[in-house]
């Protein structure tokens, strides 16, 4: 059966030239250990960062006031509404004059319990500026958990004294879940009062307050060691940890990207389109800051790389044409589905176009290989693809700021970072030092201990290799979890960071994402999630069969010429079946940014995994 309508590129183009790239090459010094680590660091000097991202909102606001800053559809995508770089900066004041004046220290906290919107933004800004760390969390702990266990463990760990909630009704019950932990919690939301007694500030007020100048002494205390903000780590294999990140992390990792950049500033206002949530380090951070160290527009996006929300990132990229277009692997696999379909989708996305990148996960090489004949077809050229890799300990550590063809590299540190790699059961665990990596966890002293190693190193879990030992200017790559590897009965192990994405790509466009088995057994198993786009395909066909089984014949295709090509029994898939239930948010199968969590999802659906392995498997378990 052959493929959907242009579910695959036209023709190769691996002979195009790339786009160039406004980077600097890769230039590395590589210290190998008697003990077998080794340790990498760049030879790039950071360039400039701000004094604190509190400070750069006011030096921005003074540079170009009248530029716009944020904007965000109405609702039921409606029109853009926005702030200036000025606007912001007058609300920014006149929250942290709110704060300060109810005597908030940086011993407190603020809460802000709703997804991107102007307003979360302007709540964060005012307590960097009043010198308070702001708490974004996940909005799934409040909207979609049934019991708001991570909510109150996360209440528990910050102790805010101030709580924002973009909608007062919306998060109605997580409100007063809190309420009844610290019933003296003021709570600001967008539209004030929600009901008689509901005591709800409205959030007009908090920014409309008249700065004094106690908002400049406060301005004028926030320093590199300032704790400018909580962030909590998935909570995907127990409770989340909070993680202090300081406006000197936050601006290391801004010096650590000037230090390789070699574009000249330019009149033109760079202009973003961002939907991954601010309750995390990717966006919350690095594209967030980085936006205003450009003084870039940052447009705020509804939209999902889910079926039926990734509608409204289309609709957006109709309108916004960013010059830098950065998300999880799983947007681009979606985004290329769209634009093969959609020329004038096509068009819009790579108007203005410099490079694409991507992060949290692995890209395959077919939506690399997808977007690049997509991006041939539009620009008559390849588009760069980039990639920073960190955690939420770390902020961005690594950065791939070279053209290169591969996907799955991990780069190289940036400017100002020390990366080790210590063996660890065969592969190099990823470990890092440097400006950008956080002291420890908040009230977790044993975690903190267990995080670094001897020499002061954070331990990733993750492991790496070199593409080539022998020159190590051609980056790292990702070797997997440390802690997701597994090895079969026959001892042999399996690297299931690099297994994962392998498989989806030679089942593509049929698969969505997979979930690899096989622990202690005589063969590696497969939990496949079916794409929306090849159901459709195969509903529509009018071949005999149901859709599940015709999809089950072609992957047994596809499967029996992996394994041909595999090379022994560590990549060997020998049997299958497919997942028809969505992965769960609030069992922590999947996080808000997308990404597939492989152990959890492993615990939760144990009963398929040992039908994988029975005797006689049954319906729903297909042989290779």
């Amino acid at each position: 059966m052959s493929p959907p309508d242009g579910a695959s590129p036209s023709r190769d183009v691996s002979s195009v030239p790339f786009k160039p790239l406004a980077m600097k090459g890769p230039d590395v010094s590589v210290e190998r250990r008697p003990d077998g680590s080794i340790v990498i660091t760049s030879n790039h000097a950071p360039g400039e960062g701000p004094r604190s991202i509190a400070h750069l909102i006011a030096r921005k606001a003074a540079e170009h006031p009248d530029r716009p800053y944020i904007k965000q559809r109405e609702p039921g995508h409606g029109p853009w509404r926005g702030v200036t770089y000025g606007e912001a900066l007058r609300a920014v004041e006149g929250v942290a004059q709110w704060l300060l004046d109810r005597g908030l220290k940086a011993e407190d906290s603020v809460m802000i319990l709703s997804g991107n919107s102007i307003e979360h933004a302007l709540m964060t800004l005012g307590a960097y500026a009043a010198g308070v760390p702001a708490a974004p969390i996940s909005p799934a702990y409040s909207l979609i958990s049934t019991d708001h266990a991570k909510l109150k463990h996360c209440f528990d760990k910050v102790a805010p004294r101030v709580v924002f909630a973009q909608n007062g009704a919306l998060f109605a019950k997580a409100l007063e879940t809190l309420k009844a932990l610290d019933p003296t919690i003021a709570v600001i939301t967008l539209d004030g009062p929600n009901g008689e007694g509901d005591g709800a500030i409205p959030f007009a007020e908090v920014a409309g307050t008249q700065p004094t100048p106690a908002v400049a002494a406060a301005l004028e205390s926030v320093g590199p060691s300032t704790v400018a903000k909580y962030l909590f780590t998935s909570g995907s294999t127990g409770l989340p940890k909070a993680v202090p990140q300081t406006h000197g992390m936050m601006a290391g990792v801004i010096a650590g990207q000037e230090g390789i950049r070699t574009d000249e500033p330019t009149d033109e206002v760079p202009q973003s389109l961002e939907w991954m949530p601010w309750s995390h380090i990717s966006a919350g951070n690095i594209g967030f800051n980085g936006v205003l160290w450009a003084g870039g527009t940052l447009h705020i996006d509804e939209g999902k790389p889910l079926p039926g929300l990734f509608e409204t990132t289309i609709k957006n990229l109709y309108e916004v044409s960013p010059i830098v277009f950065g998300s999880a692997p799983i947007a681009f696999s979606m985004l290329a589905e769209a634009m093969e379909n959609d020329p004038a989708l096509r068009a819009s996305f790579f108007k203005n176009l410099r490079y694409m990148g991507y992060g949290g996960a692995t890209l395959s090489n077919d939506v690399y290989n997808r977007m690049q004949a997509l991006a041939v077809a539009e620009t008559g050229q390849r588009i760069p693809l980039t990639t920073m890799y960190g955690a939420t300990e770390t902020q961005g550590i690594t950065v791939t700021h070279w053209i290169t063809e591969r996907v799955g590299l991990v780069g190289l540190p940036l400017p100002g970072i020390q990366l080790k790699l210590a063996p660890s059961g065969g592969k190099y665990e990823v470990r890092v030092k440097g400006p950008t990596v956080a002291a420890g966890y908040h009230k977790d002293p044993e975690r903190t201990a267990a995080a670094f190693d001897e020499e002061g190193f954070y331990k990733l879990g993750d492991a790496a290799r070199f593409v080539d030992p022998d020159d190590p200017a051609k980056g790292l790559v990702f070797d997997g979890r440390v802690t997701e590897d597994f090895k079969l009965d026959s001892g042999a192990w399996v690297s299931v960071g690099v297994l994962r994405p392998d498989i989806v790509a030679a089942c593509s466009p049929y698969i969505h994402d997979a979930v690899i088995t096989g622990q202690d057994k005589p063969f590696i198993g497969a939990m496949l999630w079916p794409s929306p786009a090849g159901l459709a395909a195969l509903v529509a066909d009018p071949g005999p069969g149901a859709p599940l089984d015709k999809l089950a014949a072609i992957l047994r295709e596809r499967f029996a010429a992996f394994n041909a090509a595999a090379g022994g029994s560590s990549r060997r898939v020998g049997r299958f079946t497919l997942l028809t239930e969505p992965p769960s948010i609030d069992a922590g199968e999947i996080t808000d940014k997308g990404y597939v969590n492989q152990r959890c999802t492993l615990e939760r659906r144990h009963d398929r995994v040992e039908a994988l392995y029975a005797k006689d498997p049954g319906d729903g378990v297909f042989l290779v």
